[in-house]
């Protein structure tokens, strides 16, 4: 999982801001990985019985917090292009009436 976030980190086909998300998730279940009774001391600290249910916890609650953030930036993106887009047609029809008051009137021969 690591290795593919830095490659895609690396090609630019994940953004900056993403990458640190996903580079600390990655870099969390190398550790859990590495140190298997970490999973278990911690499911123990906090009262869960079985350290397997602990990790499906803390991926569902990784899962939804990465949800809400998109569900966030996708509003903000479709408030810019609602903006951008009235903005286009301003300039559109300032263009436009602008190219019309520089035509010569047309006289009849």
């Amino acid at each position: 999982m690591l290795v593919t976030m830095v490659e895609l980190l690396r090609r630019r086909r994940l953004a900056e801001k993403y990458a640190a998300l996903w580079l600390g998730l990655s870099l969390l279940t190398l550790v859990i990985a590495a140190v298997p009774g970490l999973l278990s001391n911690a499911a123990d600290l906090v009262g869960i019985k079985i350290p397997s249910n602990l990790l499906f916890a803390l991926a569902s609650g990784a899962l939804v917090a990465v949800c809400v953030h998109l569900a966030c930036e996708t509003s903000r993106l479709e408030d810019e292009t609602r903006r951008m887009s009235e903005e286009v047609a301003i300039l559109r029809l300032q263009v436009d009436t602008l190219l019309r008051s520089e035509r010569p009137p047309k006289t009849l021969q």
